[in-house]
């Protein structure tokens, strides 16, 4: 069974770092995709960022140039690198994995809590 294990979230001042690491487990394939997404308290999910094998990372407006999205395929694990955070960043992240065989799976992980103090 698929697992996904987000950490590294916490509590930061505006204008910090903080790198967030997902480890895929119990798949011996490669995902087709990987990515991170967040949630605000009364808003909707959104996509953040996602790697896609072959294509260019795509990022969401709000976070272009501040965030680096990288993943080793050797360790099916994604990691999200955020700088210059700001206080509207705050939200829980999720990780995101989308494996295709036979027809397209996707998977979730629990969710890590990022907080922007200003």
């Amino acid at each position: 069974q698929v697992q996904l294990v987000e950490s590294g979230g916490g509590l930061v001042q505006a204008g910090g770092s903080l790198r967030l690491s997902c480890a895929a487990s119990g798949s011996r394939f490669r995902f087709n995709a990987m990515g991170w997404y967040r949630q605000a308290p009364g808003k909707e999910r959104e996509l953040v960022a996602s790697s896609t094998s072959g294509t260019s990372p795509n990022y969401a407006d709000s976070v272009k140039g501040r965030f680096t999205i990288s993943r080793d395929n050797a360790k099916n694990t994604v990691y999200l690198q955020m700088d210059r955070l700001k206080p509207e960043d705050t939200a829980v992240y999720y990780c995101h994995a989308i494996l295709i065989l036979s027809r397209a799976n996707d998977y979730w992980g629990q969710g890590t809590q990022v907080t922007v103090s200003s």
